[in-house]
């Protein structure tokens, strides 16, 4: 550990953020001053900026190959012409905060699995003046991601890497949200809280059901770390790229709400369906996700392959049940419960509203009311006092 005392983060996430992140639809190679602007566009346009995906975090490969002669980090020469302050004055003009990646060791993570051709873009030993560089361009948001940190004879140990951040951006003054990425090797959501506003929870997400799946067990078993100010973050969102079906991207995105999840757009906006975008400006599901109470759902597993989130808001209670089976399920309301044939999935009061999933108004959870679950699809239940 340094020998610097940590004073302790600044408290400016009391709900999970929103954004939108270059990687999974760009990865390294392909990301560009021109093109970043063309997606901060798209997102205004298509009113996410305005149902709340307001930080535009640039991912790895912004970087030029080297440092500059005065050892600080700077804006790849041919990709980013215009420097990266004048692009975050760009996104800030737009209404967007700015984010940008970094990495604790020698490397990023590009440079060991994408061939990025780059030399000391990591933050070691130079935290302080990365930090100061960031501060300057006027980062709101970084994400700082492990990256095999501990080699080339680095000597960074879990967390104390995050720590050397942490104390950095806080010697700057700037109040920034502080991402931490270690893929969920040390359980992070036992310490990390400590140092960071959210902390991956896994390995890199997919573009598939299993993927979304998987990460939802992990899930199940921390929900209570979340909370205000400190969130859980199972990874990026896939909405909107190949790989899911139209219900496995429902279902996907409605359990990042209930799961009190940081919501990070990964896919490409100036492309998408019109379904994509009425499926993540959903208020309703916005809505439980940004529930100042901050609480996340716990599941419960009735039958096989039936899982049931439940979540406490600030004026209510939310149920999500999720059909992990290849085959179309039915439940019924009666007696104040939620069933699939006898069995009870949920107790349910009465008042409560069916969820639309994409657009359209909440129905009435009526008694005897006959509900069908596609196969990986899901039923979203709210009950507002």
């Amino acid at each position: 550990m340094t020998d610097l005392q940590y004073s302790g983060k600044p408290l400016i996430a009391p709900v999970p953020p929103m954004g939108w992140n270059s990687w999974n639809c760009f990865r390294c190679h392909d990301i560009s001053e021109q093109k970043l602007i063309e997606v901060a566009d798209a997102l205004v346009a298509s009113g996410m900026q305005a149902a709340g995906f307001d930080t535009f975090v640039i991912d790895d490969c912004w970087q030029a190959h080297t440092r500059g002669a005065d050892g600080r980090l700077r804006s790849h020469p041919t990709r980013f012409p215009s420097g990266m302050a004048a692009l975050g004055q760009e996104l800030k003009a737009r209404g967007f905060k700015f984010g940008l990646y970094a990495s604790p060791g020698r490397k990023t993570c590009a440079m060991i699995y994408d061939r990025y051709p780059g030399r000391d873009l990591g933050s070691f030993n130079r935290e302080e003046l990365d930090a100061q560089t960031f501060a300057g361009w006027g980062v709101d948001f970084l994400k700082y991601d492990w990256c095999e940190a501990d080699e080339d004879g680095t000597g960074l140990r879990y967390p104390d890497a995050f720590e050397r951040m942490a104390l950095a951006l806080e010697g700057t003054g700037r109040k920034i949200i502080y991402s931490i990425s270690e893929y969920g090797r040390t359980e992070p959501w036992t310490w990390a809280g400590d140092y960071g506003h959210m902390w991956r929870t896994t390995v890199d997400i997919e573009r598939n059901w299993a993927s979304i799946m998987s990460i939802a067990d992990t899930q199940a078993l921390i929900t209570e770390f979340a909370g205000p100010h400190h969130w859980n973050d199972p990874d990026m969102l896939q909405a909107g790229n190949p790989g899911l079906n139209k219900v496995e991207e429902e279902t996907h995105f409605a359990l990042w709400c209930y799961l009190a999840a940081p919501l990070m757009a990964g896919h490409d906006p100036r492309t998408m369906s019109d379904g994509v975008r009425e499926l993540l400006t959903n208020p309703h599901l916005l809505g439980i996700d940004q529930d100042p109470l901050g609480k996340a759902a716990s599941r419960t597993q009735p039958v096989q392959d039936v899982d049931v989130w439940a979540r406490p808001l600030s004026d209510g209670e939310a149920w999500l049940v999720v059909n992990k089976t290849e085959n179309t399920i039915h439940l019924t309301h009666q007696d104040g419960e939620l069933r699939l044939g006898q069995v009870t999935i949920s107790p349910i009061a009465a008042g409560a509203q069916v969820l639309p999933l994409r657009s359209g108004s909440p129905a009435p959870l009526t008694e005897g009311t006959l509900w069908e679950i596609p196969p990986h699809g899901c039923l979203a239940v709210s009950h507002r006092d």
